[in-house]
This record gives C-alpha cells, structure tokens and sequence, in this order.
C-alpha cells in the first residue's frame, strides 16, 4: 500500500497484520507530551476547549509516524494541539531536546474554519520552520472537501486541462479531529478524497447508553437523541466503507480510534 500520494509502507503481510501493525503502540516512545503541546493543552483548558484524549493523541502519532503519505490533511486544527505533536514528531523540537523521526511528507494542510485560530497555527508552523511544506487553510471542510471533488471531476472530464485544488494531491492521510457531532461527515467527505492505499484517522463517536425516548413531532432532538442519530450514522458509514475497503479500530484509555483504509 505504497504510491505517489503514500500508502502504509509496511511489508508484504495479510491484511490483518497490516491492520494491527499500524494500530500498535510505540512502547519506544511513550506518552510524553512536547513542550510546545503541554503549553498550547494549557491555553485550550483556559479556553474551554476540549483536547483529545492523550492515549488517542498518542496513537495517532504512533500511527502517522508509520505511513509513508506524501500529503498529509488535518480537519480540525483548532490552536495547533495535535498539529504540534505531529510537528514535534517529524521535525523534532524547536529547542533541540527531542530528534524527529518518522517520515515527513511533502505537504501537510491543517484545515481550520476559524481564522483567529488560524493565525495561531501559521505562528506555529514557523516556531517548527515548516513554512515550506505546511500551512493553514481557514475555510469549513466541507468548502474544501467540495472544491477538491469539483476539481477531480473536471480534470477527468477534461482531461487537457488542469485545474487546481488547495489540497495536496493525492491524498495519503487525512486526520480528523472535530467535535462528535461533525466527524462522521468529516469523515466520509475524506475518504472519498484519499487517493488509493490512503488511510482516514477518526476517533469512534462514544456509544450512546440509557432510554433516550421518542422524538415528539415538531420538536428537535434531544442531545441525547442525537448522540443515538450520529452513533447510527458511523454504524452505516463504517458498514458501506468494510463492503470494499479495510477497517481497523483500537481500544484507548479515552475513546476509541478507527482506522480506514482504502483499497487499490
């Protein structure tokens, strides 16, 4: 599962294997948070803001670290918290005291819709000197998402010209972190963009429990009925997605992460 727009890079093994291989701890590493993360982790507690777990953090740089993808998308950069242990793991930290390892890829794009937000991230791309290969878009995903599609479609219907797109093509990797409510969209948008041998990494919707009761007509759901609506909505999106492609979940400490990869 190697190509132009990545892949996993792992050798030849059953699809199985491959599966837990990339979803397995790196016991080398631990769960020492950067520098540049803990304090950025410190600003969004002041904020209100909800970081991801640290146990799902972990992992997915464990996994990102593992994937030979040339274009790299983050949906949901928010002030840079995860952005900032993907940096600290392919360039290694600005004041020295950790090395970089994993394969960096050639472009990495954060997908942030707020644009204050996005200042705060380009500041951080230039703390890592990443300004040739990194930057920030400030649009909604689904803007993004769209143009790319619309792209792809004209470019194969006309196949003498070519037009553009904000997103590094093609996709190898594309990351969501975004509130429960968004990523299923999110993530079903990715995987129609990721090129083939591409991987999505989205945290699993937490399973919704107790009597939720019946919607009353004209009114809105409950948050708690929403919670069962999104849950349902990742049940069929994750059973459309195993009828041809390859799927992968992990058990963390603070939720669960899924894995999908998309068959050549």
């Amino acid at each position: 599962m190697d190509g132009n727009g990545g892949g996993l890079g792992l050798p030849q093994a059953s699809e199985r294997e491959i599966i837990n291989e990339l979803l397995s701890e790196d016991t080398s590493r631990g769960q020492i948070e950067p520098k540049i993360a803990t304090s950025i982790g410190e600003q969004m507690l002041h904020m209100d803001m909800t970081p991801l777990p640290r146990s799902i953090r972990v992992r997915i740089r464990d996994i990102c670290s593992r994937i030979k993808a040339n274009n790299v998308v983050l949906v949901g950069g928010g002030i840079g918290h995860l952005s900032a242990w993907l940096f600290d793991m392919w360039c290694g930290s600005p004041d020295g005291q950790s090395e970089a390892y994993g394969a960096r890829p050639d472009n990495f794009r954060i997908i942030e819709r707020g644009s204050r937000f996005g200042v705060i991230i380009d500041r951080l791309i230039r703390r890592y000197n990443a300004e040739k290969w990194a930057s920030v878009i400030s649009q909604p995903w689904s803007e993004v998402a769209g143009e790319a599609t619309s792209s792809e479609l004209a470019n194969f219907t006309s196949p003498g010209t070519s037009i553009g797109t904000v997103l590094p093509q093609p996709l190898g990797l594309v990351i969501i972190d975004l509130p429960e409510s968004e990523r299923i969209k999110a993530a079903s948008l990715a995987f129609d963009l990721i090129s083939p041998g591409g991987v999505v990494l989205v945290q699993e919707p937490t399973v919704p429990t107790g009597d939720v009761g019946t919607q009353e007509e004209g009114q809105p759901l409950t948050p708690a009925q929403e919670k069962v609506r999104d849950f349902n909505s990742w049940i069929s999106f994750v059973r459309n997605v195993s009828e041809s492609h390859s799927i992968g979940f992990t058990d963390l400490t603070g939720g669960t992460l899924a894995v999908l990869i998309k068959k050549h």
